[in-house]
């Protein structure tokens, strides 16, 4: 069997990122550091038209100016000049980027014809996209962290897959707490292409994953999900927390990803059909984490809950 279709953002061998900054706490400097810090072992490539240099490393003015093939773009540029990279990539062949920049669909009418347009030239060229609006993604074994967190993450056995950028990171800093790692981190943002379902095949026939963290706020392709979760949880244990079960909840929700999930009695129905645990609270999620980061497991029958 090949490599995963999404192996280039968990694997890549080259990452460029656009609009990486020398400035102070900026997202452009934090993601560059985090590449460095994590000691990729790949080709780094900052792209700034401002800078001939960046934290030590040749800066590049675009996408085209880069001698090399790029697995993985990230961006961190303003929103209206994101669709014009994406054609750049499109033109040199790279099929995997991450967007890190908000101001799309969550924004109304005015963003979403902005992320139509950027997944229009994606499509053209056959690019995917995690994103827009997201944290990045982090893979400890490959030595990659391609997002602008802080903080180094260890290597474990779980993967956390979330929609909300700030749950992810309060779920890495208690992780870092307990001294628990992680196998894959992603943050899906707006979802607006890559979804939850694509993201869990990849990691139901991954090797290197054996307990499987979710954040939900919203789902845009239900039938897609499902399946996706029905074969990971086949698999490997997969724990589920969703935010929006009160009507404040769906707005917050909404105004972050853009997109709502049905009733509360229908999703929980659906989930539990398709083996998955949920949690109700982000202490349940992190009871939950702990218990899979731990290697022993319980063979037979030989387990007694007192409560």
């Amino acid at each position: 069997m090949g490599p995963h279709y999404l192996n280039h953002f968990f694997a890549p061998k080259s990452v460029a990122i656009v609009g990486a900054s020398e400035r102070e706490e900026s997202v452009g400097q934090r993601l560059l550091l985090n590449m460095q810090e994590a000691g990729f072992q790949g080709k780094l490539y900052p792209v700034n038209p401002k800078h001939e240099e960046l934290l030590g490393l040749k800066s590049y003015p675009n996408i085209d100016s880069i001698p090399d093939v790029l697995e993985l773009v990230v961006i961190a540029t303003p929103a209206p000049i994101v669709p014009s990279i994406v054609r750049q990539c499109g033109e040199k062949n790279v099929d995997s980027i991450i967007i890190i920049t908000a101001g799309f669909g969550e924004l109304g009418d005015t963003g979403k014809r902005l992320q139509q347009e950027v997944l229009d030239i994606a499509h053209r060229y056959n690019i995917r996209i995690i994103g827009p609006n997201c944290l990045g993604v982090i893979r400890p074994s490959e030595h990659l962290n391609a997002t602008f967190g802080y903080g180094v993450i260890p290597t474990g056995h779980l993967a956390l897959v979330s929609q909300s950028g700030a749950v992810c990171t309060a779920i890495i800093d208690w992780a870092q707490s307990q001294e628990i790692g992680f196998s894959t981190v992603v943050s899906m943002g707006a979802g607006a292409d890559i979804d939850f379902g694509e993201v869990l095949d990849f990691l139901a026939m991954d090797g290197k994953t054996t307990g499987i963290l979710l954040y939900v706020e919203g789902i845009t392709d239900a039938r897609r999900f499902l399946s996706g979760l029905k074969a990971a949880a086949r698999l490997k244990p997969v724990i589920l927390i969703k935010s929006g079960r009160y009507k404040t909840g769906c707005k917050a929700a909404m105004s972050h990803t853009g997109a709502l999930i049905g009733g509360d009695d229908v999703f929980e129905a659906a989930i539990e059909r398709a083996g998955v645990v949920r949690a109700y609270t982000i202490a349940q999620l992190f009871s939950a984490a702990r218990v899979l980061a731990n290697d022993y497991v319980v063979k037979r029958n030989r387990l007694a809950i007192i409560t």
